[in-house]
């Protein structure tokens, strides 16, 4: 199954489990991102076009990671001048996993955001920081 979706002007073709960059959207790594306009969803002769979205359906998405794209020269020169400008732009980027494609009305399952925050507050606990070894090695010195 396939849906169209729209974000950021821009329209992406998707399936389940498909990896996008797209333009900047809030969110950390683990949320889940709902993109609501859908232009069309189906399979195959079964497709259905909206006009100009599809009622009810809705696409769910994991943040994957937020990022930037890589580097766009902006060169101007103008000949027999001595004049050149040369400047560089990043854009923002988020990138996404399709998660699922629903439509008629259906609600999303929230199981990649509940795993993804569970895992983090694990890493966070086991994880010492720089700053807790040197406080820890420095309370050690002065009872010595």
């Amino acid at each position: 199954m396939f849906a169209v979706i729209k974000t950021g002007g821009k329209q992406y073709r998707v399936t389940a489990n498909d990896v996008l960059k797209i333009g900047r959207l809030d969110g950390a790594a683990g949320d889940m991102v709902e993109f609501g306009e859908v232009l069309a969803v189906g399979e195959g002769e079964n497709a259905t076009i909206g006009a100009p979205l599809v009622e009810g359906a809705l696409v769910t998405a994991e943040v994957v990671s937020q990022g930037r794209a890589k580097t766009v020269i902006a060169f101007k020169k103008r000949r027999r001048q001595n004049s050149r400008r040369s400047r560089g732009n990043r854009q923002h980027e988020t990138t996404v996993r399709i998660s699922e494609i629903l439509t008629d009305g259906a609600k999303p399952t929230k199981k990649a955001a509940a795993k993804q925050e569970a895992t983090a507050d694990a890493e966070a606990a086991e994880k010492p920081t720089k700053k807790s070894a040197l406080k820890k090695a420095a309370a050690e010195a002065e009872k010595e």
